[in-house]
């Protein structure tokens, strides 16, 4: 099935693919949001942060917020595509199973 094929296996995990999906309706998200949003533990998002930066997903930059370290994130270009493509994709597999509204 030419759908399952089209899937990011990055993006396969509920981590990354909900903090794309954050960043793109928000355009920056602060690690704190992002962690409370998805219930993730710190290591758990460190972790699958670095990986979607790692593959040029996401961006990030750090900032002082009330005199505290915040680190900030974004979806890059190359995250917009990948996330259009995977949801695409998933669309497709919902609307093969014929249960998709």
């Amino acid at each position: 099935m030419k759908a399952l094929a089209s899937l990011d296996p990055l993006l396969e995990h509920r981590l990354r693919l909900g903090t794309c999906v954050l960043l793109a309706k928000h355009g920056e998200v602060t690690f704190a949001r992002l962690k409370a949003q998805l219930q993730a533990t710190d290591g758990n998002l460190g972790a699958q942060l670095r990986k979607l930066e790692e593959r040029g997903y996401i961006a990030s930059r750090k900032d002082f917020v009330e005199r505290k370290p915040t680190t900030w994130y974004q979806l890059t270009a190359t995250g917009r595509t990948a996330l259009d493509g995977h949801m695409a994709a998933l669309q497709a597999l919902i609307d093969a199973s014929g249960t998709g509204g």
